[in-house]
């Protein structure tokens, strides 16, 4: 019986690493070119991010709020912009910090406006200049009480509505953004971005 056992396990043993090996599933990888879209779902991807954040600062840009501070300002300063927030309200995650990026992007590339850092980004600053303030010799030290302030703040969020009938499903999304004067709480332009997607299964 033992001779028998050690005759056939070994035969066992190969069959099942055959089969084990016919019927694993490997994955095919490859290279493309970022500026490809994939779109493997209805979902907000990168290419999304990128075409609204240009389409919505163009828009911004041809508002007369900009004009209207070069004309009042006693300088040649361009107008100061910081980020407030936008507010991811729809049920999937969008990573908002990549469209906020592609928003100061699509600015800065204009050359119409400045950004000042808002939130962690901010204190990390400061806190490196109390630091540098201590430790840095007085030559290199950042000097403190010299930021710049923001004559503009910019906020929205990122909404989405979905009609679906059978294996059809339309998804709508909504991005309102608007930008207000610091000093007046006037708001100077305000802005709307749709995008349909429809996915049938």
């Amino acid at each position: 019986m033992n001779k028998l056992i050690r005759w056939v396990a070994p035969w066992v043993l190969g069959s099942s690493l055959v089969l084990v090996g016919c019927g694993s599933n490997n994955p095919r990888v490859e290279r493309v070119d970022v500026n490809q879209e994939i779109a493997l779902t209805d979902r907000w991807n990168d290419e999304d991010s990128r075409l609204v954040s240009q389409e919505m600062m163009q828009d911004m840009l041809t508002f007369p709020w900009i004009s209207r501070y070069k004309t009042d300002s006693d300088d040649d300063r361009k107008p100061t912009v910081i980020i407030q927030s936008i507010r991811n309200k729809t049920d999937e995650h969008i990573p908002t910090e990549t469209f906020v990026n592609d928003i100061k992007r699509a600015l800065l590339r204009s050359g119409d406006v400045d950004f000042v850092v808002s939130g962690d980004e901010r204190d990390f600053i400061r806190e490196e200049r109390k630091d540098q303030e201590l430790n840095a010799s007085s030559e290199t030290q950042a000097a403190m009480g010299q930021e710049v302030g923001a004559n503009f703040a910019l906020s929205g969020t990122i909404n989405a509505f979905i009609d679906q009938l059978g294996k059809t499903k339309v998804k709508t999304y909504q991005v309102d953004l608007k930008l207000i004067n610091m000093t007046t709480n006037r708001e100077v332009w305000n802005g709307q971005k749709k995008m349909k997607k429809k996915m049938t299964r």
